[in-house]
């Protein structure tokens, strides 16, 4: 009877280390397709209007809340884009294992173009609105035929391609300004300067904008020395004197042109005025910075309260813009509280905050 038993007992023994091997084979439950609590959680724009001008610009920054397997095991999210609501053939944005990220305008443009729209006004074909439609795929488990999925709720979004009707925008120079009164010192980076709107000229016209200290600068070629000018009371000189300069946000404009040789330092500076900045409508205002690849100024990170802001220059009023749905105008603009990036464009008219 004894040996009946130990007999019963390795039997056991054996079919429990086969089913052990087996389980490391584990093949999850299937979940709904779809979860009603994995959603997106981000609010969206009534209008998104696009411009090629600020293709490398944060169109949207996309968040949702953790999708729910009932497994303890990383979750995949798959960002998806499409220009149908049945998501045929969906562009895969992202494929990342955090629940938020951003869209350039350059990923919105190219999924705009397969939609079908231009931005060329030429082109009366084809539309230059239209709607472009977003989800998240959630999935577990790395095999073909052991995926686990989820998709989130999907949001629609009315987009605007801008007319271009204007060649691309290229102000880069080989020209800047150092010294120690600049952010870096007399060592490179040098603040950039960009080509002139000035008409007339031949492109020996440049500026900058930036902040100075207490100090001195001169203006240089590519960041080295040898062709560099200094001078005083507006005149450059080749190879002169640095020039003494007072702490503020300055609009810096030379003239190398050989008949002229000057340089400008004027109070310049965009700003975001308004309830919903820190120091309200009093400033001063949240300092917007120049982009020069695509004429753009631009302020990242800004924390805004429930309100109403404004752009104007010098903390001043007088030369301020307000806007409505991405277009400079002159009403408040309506914000609420959050962590935003803006861009304002002043040749087109144009603004984003997202």
């Amino acid at each position: 009877m004894k040996k009946l038993i130990n007999i019963f007992a390795l039997c056991f023994i054996a079919l429990s280390f086969i089913a052990c091997e087996e389980e490391d084979e584990f093949t999850f439950i299937a979940s709904p397709e779809q979860t009603a609590d994995f959603t997106f959680t981000n609010s969206v724009s009534d209008n998104y209007l696009l411009s090629p001008l600020v293709a490398d610009n944060p169109a949207e920054r996309f968040v949702w809340n953790e999708a729910d397997f009932d497994v303890q095991t990383p979750v995949n999210y798959e960002l998806q884009g499409a220009v149908t609501e049945d998501f045929n053939n969906p562009t895969t944005l992202a494929d990342i294992t955090e629940t938020d990220y951003s869209v350039t305008v350059s990923s919105m443009l190219s999924l705009a173009n397969e939609a079908g729209l231009d931005n060329d006004p030429d082109t009366e074909e084809a539309p230059n609105t239209g709607m472009l439609y977003f989800r998240v795929r959630a999935y577990v488990g790395a095999d073909a035929g052991n995926v686990v999925e989820q998709f989130s709720d999907m949001l629609m979004l009315n987009i605007e391609l801008v007319e271009n009707t204007s060649e691309e925008v290229d102000l880069s120079t080989t020209w800047g300004v150092t010294g120690g009164a600049t952010e870096f010192g007399w060592d490179a980076p040098d603040v950039p300067m960009w080509k002139s709107d000035i008409t007339g000229v031949d492109n020996l016209v440049y500026v900058a904008y930036t902040t100075l200290t207490d100090g001195e600068i001169k203006f240089r070629e590519n960041e080295a020395w040898g062709n560099d000018y200094g001078g005083a009371d507006g005149q450059l000189v080749a190879g002169g004197d640095n020039i003494e300069v007072t702490e503020g946000t300055y609009k810096i404009t030379i003239d190398l042109n050989p008949d002229e040789l000057t340089y400008s330092l004027e109070e310049y500076s965009w700003g975001i005025v308004g309830d919903a900045t820190p120091n309200g409508w009093d400033g001063p205002d949240v300092q917007l910075s120049y982009n020069g690849e695509n004429n753009t100024w631009m302020a990242e990170n800004v924390t805004l309260t429930d309100g109403e802001i404004k752009f104007r220059l010098n903390n001043a009023w007088g030369g301020e813009y307000g806007g409505n749905d991405g277009q400079l105008g002159s009403d408040n603009i309506p914000v609420t509280a959050g962590t935003y990036t803006i861009i304002v464009d002043f040749e087109n008219g144009t603004y984003t905050i997202e």
